[in-house]
């Protein structure tokens, strides 16, 4: 009996220890430390946000962004890109649909180190997107407000929590920064590691981005299943 006790011992300890060594292998491809070269700024709050702003800059970070925030980023005499000049498409249906275009999710889900994204990438003119800093339209905070049905529609976030979900499911590759409760972590790393990341650090700001993806959507449910 302790013959076989023994034995499974050593057959347990020997499949842990490929476990880890697949592990370890598989991280490791995943684990080469990302440099930002571009980021897409997208956001509601922008309170804080300027640090970080100057911060990427500074880092030699080309920044895209959209509307009220390609204001805010010039007004800081930092020159930023405008989405709808990657897209070629304009702003529509009032505001409805920004981001939501293919050379903006291709190039935060393209996946660095398969050849066939690359290709494709590559073949529709797709620019790589390394960091995405975006919040959602305050739904709660309107509901709260006692505002009309019509306006609290309007603040049920699409492109936003879209961002979100594709730069958190490609966090091999991605940073996401999914709220201002964020900001202050970004700018650490930014300022610890020169605009570097390792899968750890981009795997703790997918952890973020879910539980805010969540919580959001939890809200809308219960307002709708009043």
């Amino acid at each position: 009996m302790v013959g076989v006790q023994f034995q499974s011992t050593i057959i347990i300890k020997f499949w842990e220890k490929k476990y880890e060594n697949i592990s370890s292998r598989r991280y490791s491809r995943w684990s080469r430390i990302k440099k930002i070269k571009r980021a897409l700024v997208s956001v509601f709050h922008k309170d804080g946000l300027d640090e970080i702003l100057r911060t990427l800059h500074a880092q030699g970070v080309e920044l895209l962004s959209t509307g009220g925030t390609q204001s805010f980023i010039e007004s800081l005499g930092i020159p930023c890109t405008a989405v709808e000049d990657v897209t070629s498409y304009p702003s529509i249906l009032g505001g409805r649909v920004k981001t939501l275009h293919p050379k903006i999710f291709g190039g935060i889900l393209g996946r660095r180190d398969l050849e066939g994204d690359q290709a494709q990438m590559a073949q529709y003119e797709i620019p790589e997107i390394d960091l995405v800093i975006v919040d959602l339209y305050p739904f709660e905070a309107t509901v709260a407000s006692g505002a009309c049905d019509a306006d609290i529609i309007e603040k049920i976030d699409i492109g936003g929590i879209s961002l979100i979900r594709a730069g958190a499911k490609n966090f091999k590759d991605v940073i996401i920064v999914p709220s201002k409760a964020e900001y202050k972590p970004l700018l650490d790393l930014l300022q610890q590691k020169n605009g570097t990341s390792d899968i750890e650090d981009r795997k703790w700001f997918a952890t973020q981005a879910f539980g805010v993806s969540s919580h959001y959507d939890t809200a809308i449910h219960n307002w709708f299943s009043k």
